[in-house]
């Protein structure tokens, strides 16, 4: 069966009609009884069967010795927990029940040595032999939202998002979890590859341009053993989706960590670096820019140019974010158009900054915003908006709420006010992107100082990004830009 072909079917992976789960026991902290656990725990609605070393019931599930009791054609995915002297004969069995995937937990392949490469060797050819997509070994496991499943030897579950995920590194794959539960912003699957014995990390990114659930891959990557063919394959996803890249093994000793992590080996950087660019990767320094990137892409629209408006409540934000778009690659601090400019003298007094960024200086009312935002969001020379200064109210609102006068002396509706407004804030800002069809992003340190601001609530609650900065927030436009121009140029 040809690579494409199997790609094809990675459907089993994500969405099975049912899962058996090996090495079951009633430890807590076994592989096979956090696998079981998690399947059970996390909504999943298909069938559920589970083989150990002796009949038992765990979790309220009934633990069979043998897939021999299991009925045919009734689980597609099979979770290996088991060890490596056990697991080919279990994917026989598997194969003769109708099991069309499995995913091998468990280690003692590649990553331990030349035994172990023998016997990774053996299970990869005896899953091709058998027609049965092979994920690992030496893996954390599968995880699908939208199938209600959590097939992994670890936490955490996230929420139902656009954001897919592959790692050479199951840790990141938890990291890159954990980030989806703080921000909200959440994932259509995720998979540890491991050793990528037989399915690969390309093979992965193709499925997942196909998957309707997906608009954006997130994937870590340590090393490649057939270069080319992975660039050539990636050329074709990347024009249809994006995919945020971050590339560990980048020195001497990330490279040995590298072969002693997962077996791989790790490429050359500067060769990495030139062929990604060349295939439109959107490379990330590390983890946490990295998921901020793919979250930005999972929620704003692509820009149509990159030309940046940035709107301020106040002058020293505007100033450090006109440095950030000026020292960017791509981004453009446009020029305030004279008609623009107009329209703003009626809406501001006039110590407004008259310039981009748009300093209100103070002199907004309630209406100011909002008014400001929607003409400023159709203007046809403005691509995309940075939004700062938003949460203020809301913070002077936290400080009264918690004060020793609260609710006495009038302060209940002013509070109610300053909270309200935020809410609308938010709400007209995401509102003016759909309706323009441009990124509009907002950046605020309440979004990690103070994550219940009505603002920032607002935002998370709509499955949008807060920014926690405005350099973060022109880092990640940027990448928007950079891979908008790649594409238009490719296609």
């Amino acid at each position: 069966m040809c690579i494409r072909d199997r790609t094809k079917d990675l459907k089993f992976l994500f969405e099975p009609r049912g899962v058996i789960v090996t090495g079951v026991s009633s430890h807590p902290g076994k592989f096979g009884f956090v696998a079981l656990h998690n399947i059970l725990s996390c909504g999943y609605e298909g069938k559920v069967f589970a083989i150990g070393r002796e009949e038992s019931t765990v979790l309220e599930q009934k633990v069979t010795t043998s897939l021999d009791s299991i009925p045919e054609n009734e689980a597609d995915l099979m979770i290996l927990c088991t060890p490596v002297e056990m697991n080919e004969e279990l994917l026989r069995k598997a194969s003769e029940k109708g099991v069309k995937a499995v995913f091998c937990a468990a280690g003692g392949y590649s990553e331990t040595g030349e035994e172990g490469l023998k016997a990774e060797k053996r299970l990869v050819a005896l899953a091709a032999e058998l027609d049965l997509v092979l994920a690992g070994p030496n893996g954390q496991g599968v995880v699908s939202p939208p199938a209600g499943l959590c097939a992994q030897i670890v936490a955490p579950y996230a929420p139902k998002g656009r954001i897919a995920v592959v790692s050479q590194s199951g840790n990141f794959v938890s990291s890159f979890l954990n980030y989806a539960n703080q921000t909200g912003i959440g994932i259509s699957r995720s998979v540890s590859a491991g050793n990528a014995a037989a399915t690969e990390i390309i093979d992965f990114l193709e499925w997942f341009s196909t998957d309707p659930a997906t608009d954006v891959a997130l994937c870590y990557l340590e090393g490649l053993e057939k270069g080319r063919d992975f660039f050539e394959r990636i050329k074709t996803i990347t024009k249809k989706l994006p995919i945020v890249l971050v590339k560990g093994g980048t020195t001497m000793g990330g490279q040995r960590a590298a072969a002693s992590h997962t077996g791989s080996l790790a490429s050359d950087s500067k060769i990495f670096e030139g062929m990604a660019r060349q295939a439109g990767i959107t490379r990330a320094p590390n983890i946490e820019s990295a998921f901020e990137i793919a979250a930005t892409f999972a929620t704003q629209p692509l820009p149509s140019g990159p030309r940046v408006l940035v709107l301020t409540t106040a002058g020293g934000w505007g100033v450090v974010t006109a440095d950030a778009i000026s020292n960017s690659s791509e981004l453009v601090l446009t020029p305030l158009p004279n008609d623009l400019k107009e329209e703003i003298n009626k809406l501001l007094p006039p110590r407004w900054s008259k310039n981009n960024p748009i300093d209100l200086a103070g002199g907004e009312t309630r209406d100011t915003i909002p008014e400001l935002l929607s003409i400023a969001s159709k203007h046809p020379e403005i691509d995309s908006i940075i939004q700062l200064g938003l949460g203020i109210q809301g913070n002077t609102a936290n400080l009264v709420r918690t004060g020793k006068f609260y609710p006495d002396h009038g302060l209940e509706r002013i509070v109610n006010f300053h909270e309200r407004q935020e809410r609308r804030y938010a709400e007209v800002s995401i509102k003016a992107s759909l309706s323009s069809g441009k990124p509009i992003l907002i950046a605020s340190e309440l979004a990690t100082t103070q994550p219940n601001n009505p603002m920032v609530k607002t935002i998370r609650d709509s499955g949008q990004l807060c920014y926690a900065s405005a350099n973060r927030a022109v880092s990640a436009l940027n990448h928007l830009v950079r891979y908008a121009i790649w594409r238009n140029q490719s296609n």
